[in-house]
């Protein structure tokens, strides 16, 4: 049984709990299996685990639900007595794990402040040069001959939209006339991406050939982009603030910590030899 399916059965059974209203701590014994203990500290800290759709659950069914939870696991791990090698270095992993997260967490913290991320987003932004973005079009075909028929068509005075829309094989541009949007540079396929920077606007250029195929491509507006707000670069800052933040502290408590790598000269494909688990 996983830990979210006990708790939804717990959730499922009828019944109240109640707690005497005196002062309680951490320490306080709920439930005890077997003679192990189980807290309400251990009840808030699963809690806190807990998705936000289940945190948001009445009190008296999340303590029931939590608190049953707590007791069939407690009952299963005394059923497996002495857990195995291979378990007792899971749960160190485990716990090794969850420390370095709890470390981390102030790290991140600190490091994400309004200051942090202003400072962020002038040193992306402040002296960038202007970026071009453009609004165009294109047919997409096969062959180069097909490209210069369409082509010859549009010198004759086909529309381009129509043209797209009968012989695009890039159809989803081609439902709507060829039509791309707008875009900036490093969004499309090099060659294709040349030839738009090069082109006039509102003059048909190409064939343009690319893994795809040949385009004809139909530049319609171009423009200086305007820089993202720091809104809209928010979330992305502040991932690259906390990654900067996590490395620098991960390389300064390694640099001070005492440490050898007695298993470099180990063959790696020992990774791969789970017997040694068995041993």
């Amino acid at each position: 049984m996983t830990k979210m399916t006990g708790f939804l059965a717990g959730l499922a059974m009828s019944g109240l709990l109640v707690v005497p209203a005196v002062a309680q701590d951490a320490s306080t014994v709920v439930a005890t299996v077997d003679g192990t203990e189980i807290t309400l500290g251990h009840m808030i800290a699963l809690r806190e685990q807990l998705p936000a759709q289940y945190q948001s659950l009445p009190d008296d069914v999340l303590f029931k639900g939590i608190l049953d939870q707590l007791v069939q696991q407690t009952a299963l791990a005394q059923s497996v007595g002495e857990p195995k090698l291979k378990d007792r270095l899971a749960l160190e992993n485990d716990r090794r794990g969850y420390l370095s997260g709890v470390a981390l967490q102030g790290v991140v913290s600190a490091a994400v402040t309004d200051e942090a991320l202003q400072k962020a987003y002038e040193a992306k932004f402040k002296d960038a040069a202007p970026q071009m973005e453009y609004n165009a079009a294109h047919i997409l075909v096969a062959s180069e001959e097909a490209a210069n028929d369409l082509k010859s068509q549009l010198e004759g005075g086909a529309d381009f939209a129509e043209l797209a829309k009968a012989n695009s094989t890039d159809t989803g541009s081609g439902a709507m006339g060829g039509d791309l949007g707008w875009f900036g540079l490093g969004m499309m396929v090099k060659p294709f991406e040349e030839a738009v920077v090069a082109a006039e606007v509102g003059k048909v250029v190409g064939p343009v050939q690319s893994q795809f195929g040949y385009h004809l491509i139909l530049v319609k507006e171009s423009r200086v982009a305007e820089a993202p707000s720091l809104d809209e670069m928010r979330d992305e800052l502040a991932a690259e603030i906390e990654q900067a933040a996590v490395q620098s502290h991960i390389e300064e408590l390694t640099a001070k910590a005492s440490v050898t790598r007695s298993g470099e000269g180990l063959d790696p494909a020992l990774l791969r030899d789970v017997t040694l688990l068995d041993k």
